[in-house]
């Protein structure tokens, strides 16, 4: 069991209070002893004087406490004495009790195992210290790398948006350069059709209309429709269908429709029309004399 200072200053007090009961029925003794006791003797009558002995000298306090040494007797005389009276009984002086020493306080002993425990959360402490100190630095590290690649991300995404923009832009070029050469050739094979038609009358007997001409210029019509148009399984090869076809002058397509008429589904019909836009600007050079705005095609299904 642990003694603590509260145990200490009891056993002090404890102490102190017994020597001074021990003390008080010394002296209670003494002084019963010299009351109780009469003296009755003959020759003068001898006084003494009760000294505290704490109150006396160092020197005086050896003194008493060392034994004493009886005196050399003295030699008788030669007549005979007297008898001597009784001497009187003096009760000796007993010596004071040496003061015992105060107790030191007690030093209490470090408990080890308070002490390990102590320890090992002081050492608990440092590694909690030490973990938190890692992670805030591991944080650091993640938030500089994912701002870094915030950066690169947000550097790539404006890349790639100049780019789309610069191909949207070449795209836009390229297409007015194309319908600028369209409307280029339009306008020449328009002048060339009209020179043809000054410079070379129809025929007579036919109205004017080469029938040769007439299926070519059709099975040319055909050849480019069927170069841009996947036939779909729905419809049969060799089926008809009418397509009614609005043009100006140099083959560009205003419209294409299929005619009422046409036995093909309505997926084979969308890909007609689609590929008839497609294949524009339709033939039309070397067939101006048969040209024809508003024109009705006879196509035959059929696979490229």
């Amino acid at each position: 069991m642990r003694e603590t200072r509260a145990d200490t200053r009891v056993a002090v007090m404890a102490a102190v209070v017994l020597h001074a009961v021990l003390f008080a029925l010394m002296f209670a003794g003494m002084w019963w002893t010299r009351r109780a006791v009469p003296v009755s003797a003959a020759g003068p009558v001898i006084e003494a004087d009760l000294v505290d002995p704490d109150a006396l000298a160092v020197p005086l306090r050896r003194a008493l406490d060392a034994p004493a040494i009886p005196p050399e007797p003295e030699p008788e005389p030669v007549v005979e004495p007297e008898p001597a009276p009784p001497e009187p009984v003096t009760e000796p002086v007993p010596s004071p009790p040496e003061a015992q020493p105060e107790p030191q306080e007690r030093i209490p002993e470090p408990d080890t195992r308070e002490q390990e425990r102590v320890e090992r959360e002081a050492e608990a402490a440092r590694q909690a210290a030490r973990e938190q100190e890692e992670k805030r630095r591991q944080e650091q590290i993640d938030l500089t790398e994912r701002k870094r690649q915030e950066e690169a991300e947000r550097k790539q995404r404006e890349i790639a948006r100049k780019l789309e923009a610069i191909r949207a832009e070449q795209a836009r070029a390229k297409r007015a350069a194309e319908l600028a050469e369209q409307r280029l050739r339009q306008i020449e094979d328009a002048k060339r059709a009209a020179a043809a038609t000054s410079a070379a009358p129809p025929p007579p007997g036919n109205e004017g209309v080469d029938q040769d001409l007439a299926s070519r210029y059709a099975a040319a019509l055909t050849e480019a429709i069927l170069r841009n148009w996947t036939r779909p399984e729905s419809v049969p090869l060799g089926q008809r269908c009418v397509i009614v076809i609005r043009q100006v002058p140099g083959g560009t397509v205003i419209e294409a429709k299929v005619d009422p008429s046409c036995p093909y589904d309505d997926l084979g019909r969308r890909s007609v029309e689609a590929a008839v836009l497609k294949a524009q600007p339709l033939p039309y050079a070397g067939f101006e004399a048969v040209f024809n705005r508003n024109l009705r095609l006879n196509f035959e299904a059929a696979d490229r």
